[in-house]
């Protein structure tokens, strides 16, 4: 799988006044009308739990500068967000600010698949920078465009 080259996101959640974050590549558009997306999560990290039982989420989309905020969000720290600076959007999901995009969702569905849970979101609200490009991911390493 290392041989494909995928996007970095950051899925963020809030339960019970507490926010949560996790780094992940497995996202993708599933359709336009009505606007779904999906994201696959280990059933084995303590975000998947907090996703399950959310009703909104969201997905920030990196910039090629944000390989720190992928692995902030990968690591093991317990208050993701002491540190990184975001505000909650529309859905009451938190929002990183220097995302490049973040898509807020509704979770409608959930699927296994195997080690992991497939989540469905309906997208709700949508943002991008004016300017900048994606982090991407490939052969275990961070890279740009270009």
């Amino acid at each position: 799988m290392g041989h494909f080259a995928s996007g970095v996101t950051v899925v963020t959640v809030c339960r019970e006044g507490t926010c949560h974050g996790i780094t992940v590549s497995s996202f993708c558009s599933l359709s336009l009308e009505p606007p779904l997306v999906l994201i696959c999560i280990d059933r084995r990290y303590s975000s998947h739990e907090k996703i399950q039982q959310a009703e909104t989420f969201a997905i920030n989309i990196l910039a090629e500068d944000g390989e720190w905020l992928s692995r902030h969000f990968a690591s093991r720290e317990v208050d993701k967000f002491a540190k990184v600076g975001y505000h909650t959007g529309e859905s009451g999901a938190p929002l990183l600010n220097d995302a490049l995009a973040t898509i807020e969702c509704r979770l409608v569905d959930q699927y296994p698949g195997g080690d992991h849970t497939i989540f469905v979101g309906e997208v709700l609200a949508m943002a991008a920078q004016d300017e900048g490009r994606p982090l991407l991911y490939f052969r275990s390493g961070y890279h740009k465009l270009g």
